[in-house]
């Protein structure tokens, strides 16, 4: 959309999850644990670390969430039929991005030995899929998400065989042609996250009232919080793993916030984008200069993702290399998790938070670069893609 006719608050809310969306990725090339333990395995790891993984959970819903806000302002400029062959295309795009560009920069590796299909291949699904869900009234878009985001839980006891399954509703890894392909996000809740962002953007139509945008919002996340707790207490709907109340009370504060990702439980859902609504109600005041800093990272998010991805491996070889190790310890066959070479690098936690911020620091300069370049450059009709 148009620089002047930008939503600041949304802009600054996907400029903080960017933020902390490098954490998690950093986290993955640097920290020692990493190597061993899953972040959210409590019996395992430490509260800073479960905390430093659950921060992040924020990143992905709003993400996808405001990807469909943003497909709503785009179908203020556009007839249906121009932003349906929009969201396809760039669905389409997006998906290859994932599958050989982002896949390669996790990897460094060529021969593309590992294919990761996370989040940017949800986002280009579930495009697709509202392009045709925009041929819809807006309460039917409501409906169908609401469908998915509420009720995908109870399919969480069918495991039919096959492929299929597993892209939609479980997180699956298969080897084709000695190739390891990771459906690493089930499609059927975040493509309802999209359709409701699509259909929240109408809070931003110009003739609504902002004091109202801003109640409703506070509203939502309220409602959205509460829900959250009520659920995930009486563990009663919404999730495959419960909280475990037998332990000390850290611990099952812990386990309460641990909810399932893959794919995103209801209790997930609600546990992040209820604080993302309650944020945007009080996030439309005049930004200050360190909002506006994090605005820029929001008006680049595809660039930005590129780019983090660039800077964190390229600082992970350099730091094998300081360590007296081959540059080539990190071009990948698999995850770098899961590479057995790696089990005996990594650093402390605070190392990880040190190199986090050299990440962003040195990423902004060029976001801002990018952010000017697509102001002043709308003829250039590629650059929506980007």
């Amino acid at each position: 959309m148009p620089a002047d006719k930008r939503v600041s608050s949304i802009d600054l809310l996907r400029g903080v999850v960017m933020v902390i969306m490098a954490l998690d990725h950093v986290r993955d090339f640097f920290h020692a644990d990493a190597f061993h333990h899953a972040p959210d395995d409590l019996d395992h790891v430490s509260a800073a670390t479960f905390l430093t993984r659950w921060i992040t959970h924020y990143c992905a819903p709003v993400f996808v969430f405001l990807a469909g806000t943003s497909a709503w302002f785009v179908h203020r400029r556009r007839t249906t039929t121009q932003l349906s062959s929009f969201l396809v295309k760039r669905g389409i795009w997006l998906v290859f991005v994932e599958a050989v560009i982002i896949s390669f920069l996790w990897t460094f590796n060529p021969t593309l030995p590992a294919i990761f299909l996370g989040v940017i291949w949800a986002i280009g699904i579930s495009m697709i899929a509202l392009a045709g869900l925009v041929h819809l009234p807006a309460r039917g878009i409501l409906l169908f998400g609401l469908v998915l985001v509420l009720g995908h839980n109870a399919l969480d006891d069918l495991h039919p065989a096959g492929l299929w399954w597993g892209i939609l509703h479980e997180q699956v890894f298969r080897m084709v042609d000695g190739r390891l392909i990771g459906f690493i996000y089930p499609l059927i809740p975040w493509i309802g996250v999209m359709a409701l962002g699509y259909v929240f953007g109408g809070l931003y139509a110009p003739e609504r009232d902002p004091a109202q945008r801003r109640r409703l919002l506070r509203l939502l996340g309220m409602a959205s919080i509460a829900l959250f707790l009520v659920l995930r207490l009486t563990d009663v709907y919404g999730d495959p793993r419960p909280w475990e109340p037998g332990r000390e009370p850290a611990f099952a504060f812990l386990s309460v916030l641990n909810a399932t990702k893959y794919p995103p439980s209801l209790h997930y859902l609600l546990m992040t984008l209820g604080p993302a609504f309650l944020f945007l109600s009080v996030a439309e005041a005049r930004p200050g200069p360190w909002a506006r800093r994090l605005i820029v990272f929001g008006r680049v998010p595809f660039f930005y993702y590129v780019m983090h991805l660039v800077v964190i491996h390229a600082f992970a070889i350099l730091a094998v290399v300081l360590l007296g190790r081959p540059w080539t310890d990190m071009v990948l066959d698999t995850f770098v998790i899961r590479e057995p070479h790696l089990q005996d690098y990594g650093f402390s936690l605070p190392v990880v938070y040190g190199v986090w911020v050299a990440v962003v620091v040195l990423l902004y300069p060029a976001c801002r670069w990018f952010a000017q370049l697509k102001r002043e450059r709308t003829d250039w009709w590629w650059l929506s893609y980007l």
